[in-house]
């Protein structure tokens, strides 16, 4: 037998009743005292919430007190209230006619200037004939002109609504800011657009920057500007040019609504008169301030002079050539090989970017007769290079359209005498419905492309 171990008979101790009864004691504790920091953290954060209030409160109250005082202030300046401005002129009937010819004034304007900037850079999808010849004079005059009338236009149409910068209160609301700064946008490319065109026009570059690069950018954003302004004055532009006629109330001070648009369109008629000579020729013995007549060398204005483009040198060289580059080879040809070459004579204007132009009697090589006398083929691209090298137009680039059609020349004599040096001599390009700048002169290089 074995022994039992004294052991074996003992039962396990049974758990400690108090033990037991302390393990969720604690977990109710545990609980309390979360919920006790729950409470504690909802009181701060309202303590806090409700203080911030209170400091938004009496934010508010100090800028309202702020405003009230600024807004006493500006009372007691000598500053006049949109609602004492009585004369005539100051209208919605007044703005809104004078605002639709300025609109439609921007919008020659800037379309008449994008082709001008289209067929000086062309992109591949561009295409501008070479028929009619007086195409480019048309379209460039016309921005040139419509330009000069918006001057007298935007000056009228600011001193019609100036009486809004007096109204109270200044800034409405975020939709009026955003209208006051869209006008403000408006008003400063406007000014710049006609600033700019005018001092072009007469040639005086008193800026640093590349002029049509420039003004062509602020162009974008002066036609955008006006859309923008147009969509959010339809509502007024709608009923001011659609209700039906009104008695005119005598003006208090100043012209009355009918004497102020008359001076308007007398002004703006006077204005493209005095200039449009340039472009017009039925108009050039009146036109006072014609910047370009017919009273230059062989009867022609000159831009730029053969000194200004330093050539003088090489383009009176007894030994000048001209290169026609071809896929077949390079010739190069004497003047006198291309007096002996079939000759074209031909009336065509030069059209300026300034917007000036004027016909003259060419007689030249036709690029047709000059591409098959060196073994290419008309209809071509040519790249026109000229002697000049330091400008910006040194070469330009002559389309197909031009090199296949007959009026385009390699001019070699002007209104019945040999090219002056000033225009161009030995040789320079003449074609239809050109900018002038794209009229190559001092030419040394054809490139068939």
């Amino acid at each position: 037998m074995t022994e039992q171990s004294p052991l074996d008979d003992e039962e396990p101790p049974e758990p400690d009743g108090e033990a037991q009864a302390s393990r969720p004691g604690r977990l109710v504790a545990a609980w309390r005292g979360f919920d006790a920091w729950v409470d504690e953290a909802q009181t701060r954060f309202g303590a806090r919430a409700a203080q911030a209030r209170a400091s938004a409160t009496q934010a508010k109250t100090i800028a309202r007190q702020a405003k009230s005082r600024v807004d006493e202030r500006i009372e007691r300046l000598p500053i006049p209230k949109e609602e004492q401005f009585k004369g005539g002129a100051h209208g919605e009937r007044v703005t809104a006619r004078i605002g639709s010819l300025l609109g439609i004034a921007f919008l020659i304007c800037f379309i008449t200037g994008l082709l001008s900037h289209l067929i000086q850079h062309p992109p591949e999808w561009f295409f501008w004939p070479s028929r009619p010849i007086w195409l480019y004079r048309i379209t460039q005059g016309a921005h040139v002109i419509s330009g000069i009338a918006a001057i007298p236009l935007l000056l009228a149409k600011l001193w019609s609504v100036y009486p809004k910068l007096f109204e109270r209160p200044l800034v409405r609301s975020l939709p009026h800011a955003l209208e006051r700064l869209s006008i403000l946008v408006l008003s400063g490319a406007a000014f710049f657009e006609l600033s700019s065109g005018l001092l072009n026009v007469a040639q005086n570059y008193p800026w640093n920057f590349y002029f049509p690069q420039v003004h062509y950018a602020v162009a974008w954003v002066a036609i955008g500007s006006v859309f923008v302004h147009v969509a959010v004055k339809l509502p007024v532009l709608r009923r001011a040019l659609t209700r039906g006629a009104e008695p005119e109330k005598p003006a208090a001070t100043g012209l009355s609504r009918r004497g102020f648009l008359r001076t308007t369109w007398i002004a703006t008629g006077v204005a493209v008169v005095a200039t449009a000579g340039a472009t017009v020729p039925a108009l050039r013995n009146v036109s006072g301030l014609s910047w370009r007549t017919d009273k230059g060398t062989q009867k022609l204005p000159v831009n730029r002079t053969a000194v200004a483009a330093q050539v003088t040198r090489t383009a009176r060289d007894p030994g000048w050539r001209l290169a026609v580059v071809t896929r077949a080879g390079t010739k190069h040809l004497t003047l006198a090989e291309l007096r002996a070459l079939p000759q074209t004579t031909a009336e065509l204007p030069i059209a300026c970017v300034e917007g000036w132009s004027q016909i003259a009697t060419w007689r030249g090589i036709s690029f047709p007769d000059l591409l098959r006398a060196v073994g290419g083929e008309p209809g071509a691209d040519v790249r026109v290079s000229s002697m000049e090298k330091a400008g910006l137009y040194g070469s330009s680039m002559l389309p197909g359209e031009h090199t296949a059609d007959p009026l385009t020349l390699l001019a070699l004599e002007l209104n019945g005498e040999v090219l002056n040096l000033d225009h161009g001599y030995p040789c320079r390009v003449i074609a239809p419905s050109r900018p002038g700048v794209l009229q190559t002169k001092w030419v040394e290089k054809l490139e068939v492309l």
